[in-house]
């Protein structure tokens, strides 16, 4: 699934001036207090312990939306990884824009560049052998953002909307009265989109193989039922893609992807990150 650009830049803007609403910037009591006129200043965006930078566009965009003559000037970009100490930018503008924009500003890049550094973690623990997945399991509001860090962490985006791809679980298969029914009805309404069947037992997976599914999702399978399930698939002609959900930590994703599972699907990248630890620290005058 790829995230349209001009699709994330607008939201990112639609983010950032709700943020910038909700804090009411242009009520700034401290800084309307201390602060006069134009007075020029910089702002040094420093990393204090070390992560995967993102979240560069609403970072921005927070002090555009004030003020759009600032300036920025990068030593890094968006997916580097950044080193406990670095300053990674330089803002330049007015000490009123910089104070009143940068608690928005650095809500956004913490969030999401701690995002990118547990993606990169799981990428880290699993080579190239396989996928990690994001879920859908995102910020109200967000997803987008928190999609397009995943990215940046190396990770790869599963669905962006309940558009882009059918995932029958075990409410869907509950509904339509089984998992050969639940396709079928996909198939039927919905020609020509890939479809993905949740199993959450050996015996599930025997009745998703035969429908020719594009990817079975193996649902909290423990590792032991993951290799039986890797070595049940690759008997069929066509292979589906495999994915394991579930409460996978790096541990146990290193270990699915010596199984042999094609993704793992990881809801922690979007809903538990750490957001990373990152200063704003301002110079009058610069």
């Amino acid at each position: 699934m790829r995230i349209d650009e001009e699709a994330y830049r607008e939201a990112a803007r639609e983010a950032v001036v709700r943020a910038l609403e909700e804090d009411r910037v242009e009520d700034d009591v401290t800084t309307n207090a201390v602060v006069t006129g134009k007075t020029p200043a910089a702002g040094r965006l420093l990393f204090r312990k070390s992560a995967v930078l993102a979240g560069v566009v609403p970072f921005e965009e927070a002090f555009l939306s004030l003020d759009p003559g600032v300036e920025f000037d990068w030593s890094a970009a968006e997916g580097d990884a950044v080193g406990a100490g670095e300053t990674v930018c330089r803002v330049s503008g007015a000490a009123s824009t910089l104070l009143r924009a940068e608690r928005v500003a650095l809500n956004f890049l913490m969030r999401l560049s701690g995002i990118a550094t547990l993606a990169a973690r799981f990428v880290e623990a699993v080579g190239e052998r396989v996928e990690i997945l994001d879920t859908r399991k995102t910020t109200p509001g967000l997803r987008l953002l928190e999609k397009r860090a995943v990215l940046a962490g190396g990770g790869t985006n599963h669905r962006l909307d309940l558009s882009t791809l059918a995932l029958i679980k075990e409410n869907h298969v509950a509904l339509a009265g089984g998992i050969r029914e639940a396709v079928e009805a996909v198939r039927l309404r919905s020609p020509g989109v890939p479809i993905e069947v949740e199993v959450r037992s050996l015996e599930e997976l025997e009745l998703a193989l035969p429908l020719r599914v594009e990817r079975i999702m193996l649902d909290n399978f423990d590792l032991g039922t993951v290799r039986l399930a890797v070595a049940r698939a690759q008997k069929e002609k066509e292979t589906p893609y495999l994915e394991l959900s579930g409460g996978v930590d790096l541990a146990r994703a290193k270990e699915a992807a010596d199984i042999g599972v094609d993704g793992i699907s990881i809801g922690a990248l979007t809903h538990s990150a750490p957001a990373a630890d990152v200063s704003f620290l301002i110079e009058i005058g610069s």
